[in-house]
């Protein structure tokens, strides 16, 4: 008998690891190590969640990470490939910048913010990590930028002008 497959909600969603840490707790007997798991879960339709696991083993770790990346997923405005405008998202020492690029421009990041931006479906992206480089902040400030971004419709209706107006200039230039 032959058994076909159907897609589950497990196989849809773009799951990265983002760092995998050993850390260590102090008792009276000496240290006592288990490992955190960074794990950044999306959809790549602007959908993303950031997960943190912690488990004595790796593989615990991670499936309680991705559990809570998918627990926290939050859906951020995306304008075609890139962002509708340019933000900047703060956690403890890490800035993270993100600014709108034309098409064909790619994800100018790394480690982090690339898996970030990646997940969520940006492919057109400029970014620069100020500041601190603490990997769980720094992907905690890019969540923060993303979440940051208004909806083109939203602002347009609040400044009183047309969709067209707020385009990046590529947008507009194309348009005309």
């Amino acid at each position: 008998m032959e058994m076909t497959e159907y897609p589950t909600l497990e196989n849809q969603f773009d799951e990265r690891v983002v760092e995998i840490a050993r850390v260590a707790k102090v008792v009276k007997g000496g240290r006592r190590f288990s490992f955190r798991v960074t794990v950044v879960v999306g959809d790549n339709r602007g959908k993303i969640g950031i997960g943190v696991g912690k488990a004595n083993a790796v593989p615990e770790a991670m499936r309680k990470a991705t559990e809570r990346g998918r627990k926290n997923m939050s859906q951020v405005y995306l304008s075609g490939t890139t962002i509708p405008h340019e933000v900047l998202g703060k956690v403890a020492g890490s800035r993270v910048l993100l600014k709108p690029a034309s098409p064909g421009t790619g994800v100018i990041a790394a480690g982090g913010v690339r898996a970030v931006l990646e997940a969520a479906g940006i492919h057109d992206i400029l970014t620069k990590s100020l500041g601190s480089s603490n990997v769980l902040n720094v992907v905690q400030a890019t969540l923060l930028a993303l979440e940051q971004l208004k909806s083109p419709q939203e602002e347009a209706i609040r400044r009183g002008k047309q969709v067209k107006d707020l385009l990046p200039f590529w947008e507009r230039r194309k348009n005309a």
